[in-house]
C-alpha cells in the first residue's frame, strides 16, 4: 500500500452509478470534490461477502456524512453495471439496495493501482487483483488526511472513518490537535510542551 498521507490524492476519470442512480461514463474526482471533503472507501468485489455489510453501514451514516460536507464514493474493480445489478438488488436478497453515494468502477484497474491498493495474493486473504479494503479521508485541497486498510476478512468501522472526518475539522477549526480516543465535543489539546501537561492533568485517567 502506497503511503498518500500529506499528498494529493491521485485524480481519476473512470465510468460511475452516482447516488442517484443514473449511469456516467466519465466520473472525475478532482472535479467532484474540489473544494470539498472527501472520502475514498476501495473494496474488494460486488455480490459477496463482507462488503454488502460494509457498503450499507457506509449508507447509513450518509446523513452525517452529508452534514459535514463529506463526498463519498466507493471503488473496486467491478464495472458500473454490475454496481447497478447490486444496486438493485435488495438487500435481503443480498444487495445493498439504493445507496446514497457514487460507486465507481475501476475495470482497468488504473485506480486502485494509483491508490496503491491493489492486491497481488500473496499471505493476505485477498485473491490477486482485487482492491484492499482501504479508506482514504481528503481534505478540501485535495490532500490525503488519513488512510485506513484492513485484510478481506475484517470489516471496517464506519464510524471510526466519521470521527476522523470530525477529529480533522476540529483541528482545521481550532488549531488544536486531538489526543488519542477524541470524539466530537471532547477537549482538544494545544501542541507545546505546556498544552500536553495541561490536558493530561485532566485528562490522562480517562485515557
Amino acid at each position: 500500500m502506497s503511503v498518500l498521507l500529506g499528498r494529493k490524492a491521485p485524480d481519476f476519470t473512470a465510468p460511475a452509478v452516482l447516488g442517484n442512480g443514473e449511469i456516467v461514463d466519465s466520473f472525475n474526482l478532482a472535479e467532484t470534490i474540489k473544494g470539498k471533503y472527501a472520502l475514498v472507501f476501495f473494496y474488494p468485489l460486488d455480490f459477496t461477502f463482507v462488503c454488502p455489510s460494509e457498503l450499507i453501514a457506509l449508507d447509513h451514516r450518509m446523513a452525517k456524512l452529508k452534514e459535514l460536507g463529506v463526498e463519498v464514493m466507493a471503488v473496486s474493480v467491478d464495472s458500473h453495471f454490475t454496481h447497478n445489478a447490486w444496486r438493485n438488488t435488495p438487500v435481503n436478497e443480498g444487495g445493498i439496495g439504493q445507496v446514497q453515494y457514487t460507486m465507481v468502477g475501476d475495470m482497468n484497474h488504473d485506480i486502485c493501482k494509483s491508490f496503491g491498493v491493489e492486491s497481488i495474493g500473496g499471505d493476505s486473504y485477498y485473491p490477486a487483483g482485487v482492491s484492499f479494503r482501504a479508506s482514504f479521508v481528503i481534505d478540501k485541497s485535495g490532500v490525503v488526511r488519513a488512510q485506513h486498510m484492513n485484510d478481506e476478512p475484517i470489516g471496517r468501522n464506519i464510524d471510526e472513518l466519521v470521527r476522523v472526518v470530525e477529529a480533522l475539522q476540529f483541528f482545521e477549526e481550532n488549531g488544536h490537535v486531538c489526543p488519542a480516543g477524541w470524539n466530537k465535543g471532547d477537549a482538544g489539546m494545544v501542541n507545546t510542551p505546556d498544552g500536553v501537561a495541561e490536558y493530561l492533568a485532566g485528562n490522562s485517567d480517562k485515557l
